[in-house]
């Protein structure tokens, strides 16, 4: 009997402009004839996975964050939910990846979002890509929740940072997770005010997040976490720094991985 080709799935993390290191780890895995059979994704992990599932090379993805601004990004709004809207940010998708449906995707793909409401993850697998992905990336407070069925859709890294039960839900048979925000150091200066909120969030994120994954365990083939130091995940400086350690890792861990498809 043929022996069963076993399938690779990455979930990519949540984790701002450090998501950026998802492009390097793209990247490495390319260069090794790595390609995935499904992809999953949170937050900024959502916004590089679709746009690979959707056909977008990582060089183009690359170059379009490299050129960002944050009045790129951010849309001010006078209505509830939020200080900015979230036009720019679709603006800007659609142009570098169209407006595809799931079922038009070039790679298997889902994203995952938090709904306030019913106070749970919601995973996305049909309808407008662009649309779940700005669910996934709509940070609380900064940008709008988006409102759609009934639910008021947050950023998904509220609750499922980096999505791997969705991905082995999807049938892949090895789960490589990369979470770019698990080893932030701390900066030795005192933050701000609103940076010593944004820091007590990550800290409950990283326990959390922590739990979960010993929980999980036993469906978690790779858990990587490119070397990001203090890189804020707010700020849009030192995208070369994120792309070259998520590369790094990727090429780190490639042999394990292929060795992991053969076992």
């Amino acid at each position: 009997m043929t022996k069963k080709k076993k399938t690779l799935g990455f979930a990519l993390g949540s984790g701002g402009s450090r998501g950026v290191a998802h492009l390097g780890f793209l990247k490495a895995m390319e260069e090794e004839k790595l390609v995935p059979d499904y992809i999953t994704g949170c937050s900024m992990g959502s916004v590089v996975g679709a746009g690979y599932a959707a056909g977008v090379s990582v060089d183009d993805m690359y170059k379009a964050v490299r050129k960002l601004r944050l009045l790129d990004l951010i849309a001010p709004t006078g209505r509830r939910g939020g200080l900015f809207e979230t036009k720019k940010i679709r603006k800007l998708l659609e142009r570098y990846f169209g407006n595809p449906e799931f079922s038009e995707l070039k790679i298997p793909f889902r994203c995952v979002a938090v709904d306030m409401i019913e106070q749970r993850v919601v995973e996305f697998s049909e309808g407008k890509v662009i649309d779940a992905v700005i669910a996934s990336s709509s940070i609380p407070a900064v940008f709008r929740p988006m409102e759609q069925d009934g639910m008021r859709l947050i950023d998904g890294g509220i609750l499922e940072r980096v999505p791997y039960l969705q991905l082995k839900g999807m049938g892949a048979d090895v789960v490589v997770c990369v979470d770019v925000l698990g080893k932030r150091a701390t900066n030795e200066k005192m933050p701000s005010t609103l940076g010593v909120l944004l820091e007590t969030i990550d800290l409950m994120d990283n326990y959390r997040t922590a739990k979960r994954r010993k929980e999980n365990e036993d469906i978690i083939d790779f858990w990587i976490e490119p070397e990001l130091g203090d890189m804020s995940q707010y700020s849009l400086k030192r995208m070369d720094f994120a792309f070259e350690k998520g590369y790094e890792i990727g090429q780190k861990y490639a042999k394990e991985i292929k060795k992991a498809l053969k076992a």
